[in-house]
């Protein structure tokens, strides 16, 4: 993984919110909460928040006295979420998950959906996650299943080969779509001191109006924007990424499958 694949500016943050939420991540989010409901769950921490897709949800579907802090490396993203705001208070705070500022075995639940790929060292960001929570507590996280079952991301990366050919950006492949082997995610968890998860490939629908919007979700809504640039015309690239999702899906409502890993744990 790249050393920039972690940083969200704030003008991707306004691009990932707005194009990239609502086309795969929101179909995930309500599964990864229900994981948490139980009544005995009073704080709950999320980690690698982004701009709140699941936080909104949290604050939605958990008790009303269920305390819920949000944390996330970037604080463009947070800046994003708290804009859009939750159902109820919640606490924003900016953190490294592999480094919590937290006191051991203070949360009932840690939830991170699509953060673990972008973890320099995931064994020791589930190690905190598992510092952190009390005994039974609970550790949820999700991960994208590799980058050929996922029809969008896959039809814009062969897209971005097709028009850099000497240098193709890689991003999409290399960190979101880069940690999909189950039995790799398992050896991490067993790593971290927990012992084995359970983990639910889940199959979803990703639709949009048209082509143009998963083509500007992908190359302005993630750090697939900075290679782009780094390599020529950033609107160009989006042109031939929706040529692409037009041939392969259609030139009206374009639906594609998505497909991630649904992980979780007790301590």
């Amino acid at each position: 993984m790249s050393a920039d694949d972690s940083v969200f500016t704030g003008v991707v943050a306004k691009f990932y919110e707005t194009y990239l939420v609502p086309l795969i991540f929101e179909p995930y989010a309500l599964p990864a909460v229900r994981l948490l409901t139980a009544p005995d769950i009073s704080e709950v921490l999320e980690i690698a928040a982004g701009t709140g897709v699941v936080t909104r949800v949290l604050a939605r579907e958990l008790a009303t006295g269920t305390a819920i802090v949000a944390t996330d490396l970037n604080q463009a993203m947070l800046d994003q979420a708290a804009a859009i705001g939750t159902a109820r208070p919640v606490q924003w705070r900016q953190a490294d998950a592999q480094q919590l500022p937290f006191p051991d075995a203070c949360f009932d639940a840690v939830v991170c959906q699509f953060g673990a790929m972008f973890f320099p060292d995931r064994t020791g960001a589930y190690a905190e996650a598992r510092r952190v929570l009390r005994p039974g507590g609970r550790f949820v996280f999700s991960t994208w299943d590799r980058i050929q079952v996922n029809e969008f991301a896959d039809t814009v990366i062969a897209a971005m080969a097709s028009i850099f050919p000497d240098d193709p950006p890689r991003f999409l492949a290399r960190t979101p779509h880069g940690y999909h082997e189950i039995s790799t995610i398992t050896a991490d968890v067993l790593r971290a001191g927990f012992g084995e998860p359970r983990i639910d490939t889940v199959t979803e629908r990703s639709r949009a109006e048209s082509a143009h919007i998963p083509a500007l979700a992908y190359c302005h809504g993630t750090p697939l924007r900075d290679e782009i640039e780094a390599r020529g015309d950033l609107d160009m690239a989006t042109a031939a990424a929706e040529r692409a999702l037009t041939a392969r899906f259609g030139t009206d409502a374009v639906d594609g499958m998505i497909r991630a890993h649904l992980v979780s744990v007790r301590r």
